[in-house]
């Protein structure tokens, strides 16, 4: 059969099957590298959960580290009452359950890492809010007493540079160091302010030119910590 190279119906067909072949490659290609994809996935989440513990660490040793520091039996999830439900811990994706418009805030689940530093308890929090350009999110450690802040490190996807980005920095992160995250056992909210106050208790100095972040860090910060608050003023008992 003999096409006409020049005619409209060529044009279309060759377009048709041009689209459909290299979708075909891409839809390969994605799923062939999802697998890499989901390891480095892992790799950067145990990363995050060691440096809030204040471990250095790189690629190459996260592995080894999470697995030496982190306490597996005793990391749990807990629901949004601060009770423990089943489930791995590592494997609770906050950021999808946050971005669930299907699953009501009470029912999203809120994994806890424990470590063993030196003999010394440890514990990891992460949580996840809204900045100004998208999401944000952090992993908040506690010492063994379970009320003092031990490391802070805040995350963002596409916050403006010099503004509301600045709050990955060590500098505004290691702010937290000071922190409780409650008052003889009662939660008391941390205040992002932007007066210069942030040296009081229960409060942070914000990032100027970064209002709306700041209050997103705010917003993210008090939400999570009263349900962990809760589950540890029970485990004190």
């Amino acid at each position: 059969m003999k096409f006409d190279k020049n005619s409209n119906s060529y044009t279309f067909i060759f377009a048709i099957c041009l689209v459909v072949v290299v979708g075909a490659a891409l839809a390969a290609v994605a799923m062939g590298l999802k697998p890499i994809q989901d390891a480095n996935g892992t790799i950067k989440k145990k990363m995050d959960i060691l440096t809030a513990l204040g471990i250095e660490c790189t690629r190459a040793d996260a592995a080894e580290l999470y697995d030496k520091y982190i306490v597996e039996e005793e990391c749990v999830v807990i629901n949004s009452k601060g009770e423990i439900v089943e489930g791995s811990a590592f494997d609770i994706d906050i950021q999808k359950e946050f971005r669930d418009k299907n699953r009501p805030a009470e029912d999203r689940n809120y994994p806890l890492y424990a470590a063993d530093i030196d003999g010394e308890k440890r514990y990891v929090m992460p949580m996840v809010g809204k900045g100004l350009w998208g999401p944000i999110w952090a992993y908040i450690s506690l010492k063994s007493d379970m009320n003092s802040v031990y490391g802070a490190n805040f995350f963002h996807k596409s916050e403006t540079p010099g503004l509301g980005a600045e709050i990955s920095t060590s500098r505004f992160g290691d702010q937290f160091k000071t922190e409780t995250i409650s008052d003889n056992g009662t939660f008391k909210e941390i205040k992002v302010v932007k007066d210069g106050s942030g040296t009081q208790p229960f409060k942070v100095d914000g990032i100027t030119g970064g209002t709306i972040t700041s209050k997103g860090v705010e917003e993210m910060v008090n939400r999570t910590l009263q349900v962990y608050v809760t589950y540890f003023s029970t485990k004190k008992q």
